[in-house]
């Protein structure tokens, strides 16, 4: 499956306020709601798996990681961009900072 092929499929269960009106409101607010339970997991990972992420875990994260991505693609969908484009515009910029030496430090014009 494509990025792009998830972000139609993943359309069909897009049910939310502002949904198709360009709104990123709703599914911005959802994207942080996931990534706080991605945290969530790692935090208990350290708390009471030392450290390690036990099969039970990586199940979870791994669930949680498909909302975050299930949000991802409604956001990109209320932008009117597909997630291969997301995906690639994000490479370059990798890539432009890497031939440049800049990968670490802080800010996004660097």
């Amino acid at each position: 499956m494509t990025l792009n092929e998830y972000q139609k499929a993943s359309g069909a269960t897009a049910f939310y306020p502002g949904r198709c009106t360009g709104d990123i409101t709703y599914v911005a607010l959802g994207l942080n709601g996931e990534a706080g339970e991605v945290a969530e997991h790692a935090k208990k990972a350290l708390r009471d798996d030392g450290g390690k992420i036990t099969p039970e875990r990586r199940r979870a994260l791994t669930k949680e990681i498909g909302d975050s991505i299930w949000y991802i693609a409604q956001l990109a969908t209320e932008l009117g961009v597909s997630l291969e484009e997301v995906a690639q515009i994000n490479l370059d910029k990798l890539a432009s900072r890497q031939a440049r030496g800049v990968l670490g430090g802080s800010g996004d014009e660097r």
